[in-house]
């Protein structure tokens, strides 16, 4: 039997899309009795036919695809997001682990899907929400001074990786699922933003990076880095 993809919305999405669609219900049900013929009526369709377009592009924001990492995860550091790799590059870390990492960052237009997944197996050992800014994600300072969600787990072998979702210019709401004290595995959903973003992920220094500035990422699939093993 042919396998079907499913389609399926993140619930993130349904307070959004469905006050959406009652507007937009409410707004060309009204034009469609107010301008009954001529231009009126020309005016309707061209609103409709926006609604639509703006809809759909709404719904396509908030699918959420479901995947599975079929390689063996373990010591592999893999994308927590859709996007573009826009820095590669070693950087301080002052805020949470006081020390030199190597920062890989991955930009999310407001075209890719905006699920955000687990990077790695281990246990969460922080979960911290800061407030801030609202500067365009790409801008080095939207690391530090947008608002922005900061995880950091601890894998298996002891190696602590710190996870940043940042807001952008557009994006209001940071959402992270992962608790402090949770265990947390590959494959699990970390958290979502709303409406372009930025994702970094700190690695120690000696961490293998497998990925590239412009490198295109697949959120659950696409390998970012290798951890050195003793």
């Amino acid at each position: 039997m042919k396998h079907i993809k499913r389609i399926r919305i993140h619930y993130e999405g349904n307070p959004t899309l469905i006050g959406l669609g009652l507007l937009l219900l409410v707004l060309n049900i009204a034009l469609y009795f107010l301008f009954p013929e001529g231009v009126g009526r020309i005016i309707f369709w061209i609103v409709l036919a926006v609604s639509l377009a703006l809809y759909a592009i709404v719904v396509n924001f908030f699918r959420c695809p479901i995947r599975v990492f079929e390689q063996d995860s373990d010591g592999l550091i893999v994308a927590p997001a859709d996007g573009t790799v826009v820095v590669v590059e070693e950087t301080e870390e002052p805020e949470v682990l006081g020390d030199r990492r190597r920062m890989v960052s991955i930009f999310m237009s407001v075209t890719n899907v905006h699920a955000n997944w687990v990077p790695c197996t281990g246990i969460v050992k922080k979960v911290e929400h800061h407030n801030g800014n609202f500067h365009k994600a790409w801008l080095p300072k939207a690391s530090i001074e947008n608002e922005r969600s900061t995880i950091v787990i601890e894998t298996p072998q002891g190696v602590d990786v710190l996870v940043r979702q940042v807001a952008g210019a557009v994006a209001r709401r940071i959402v992270t699922y992962v608790r402090e004290g949770d265990d947390c595995f590959v494959d699990e959903h970390l958290g979502f933003i709303k409406f372009g973003s930025r994702v970094d992920v700190y690695l120690p220094l000696d961490a293998e990076i497998l990925v590239e500035r412009g490198t295109k990422t697949v959120g659950n699939q696409t390998v970012l880095a290798r951890l050195k093993t003793n």
